[in-house]
């Protein structure tokens, strides 16, 4: 979008205007959250939508999300610990560095895996994929649920409801409500086919 000596006034200006609002846009976006959503996409996890010397940010975030999930689980048993003796202290300690190890190392291998299932087609069903896959990516299933129920942008939702316009009017009043919704339903599914699936936030079932 840079402008050069061939371009008119107007389309100089255009640019202009086009950089200063994508500039704003990025500075209000969470740009973690994208490259989270990202890297837990199976159509996109390879990343190379994301500047290459990005990349490894994405996947450190990821796993820094594992290792938050893990002391968020812990927490409430930790709290309610009775205080051990001081004589066992020392032991303690030393397991618990050793468990801190093993997790740490658990974390990298979950990502690790995740990271080496191949890429799926753009046109796949991503619902599907992280429905077939839950059980052996567990620990990432959970965030992918989070990360992956908001819709990247609002044109399905606008387009719905431009179809739903046509649908129910004037023209069409002795349209019964079965088959208004029958229709909605239909127009709903031709969206979610063309813009890709979105997961419904703590759930794999398809709609």
């Amino acid at each position: 979008m840079e402008s050069s000596d061939d371009d008119p006034a107007y389309m100089v200006k255009f640019k202009s205007t086009f950089r200063t609002d994508l500039e704003t846009r990025k500075e209000n976006a969470s740009i973690a959250y994208l490259k989270i959503a990202t890297a837990l996409d199976a159509r996109f996890k390879d990343l190379k939508c994301i500047p290459r010397a990005e990349r490894g940010e994405g996947w450190a975030l990821v796993t820094n999300l594992l290792k938050e999930q893990r002391f968020v689980a812990e927490k409430p048993v930790e709290a309610t610990t009775s205080e051990p003796p001081n004589k066992k202290l020392a032991l303690l300690a030393a397991s618990s560095e050793a468990d801190s190890e093993q997790e740490e190392d658990s974390v990298e291998n979950s990502v690790r895996r995740f990271r080496a299932e191949p890429t799926i087609s753009t046109e796949s069903c991503l619902l599907e994929w992280w429905s077939k896959h839950a059980g052996s990516h567990s620990r990432l299933a959970s965030i992918a649920q989070k990360y992956l129920a908001t819709p990247a942008t609002s044109v399905p939702c606008e387009r719905l409801f431009s179809l739903a316009g046509h649908i129910v009017q004037k023209k069409r009043v002795s349209l019964s409500s079965e088959n208004g919704d029958h229709l909605s339903q239909r127009s709903l599914s031709s969206v979610t086919n063309t813009s890709g699936p979105y997961l419904a936030k703590g759930q794999w079932s398809l709609y």
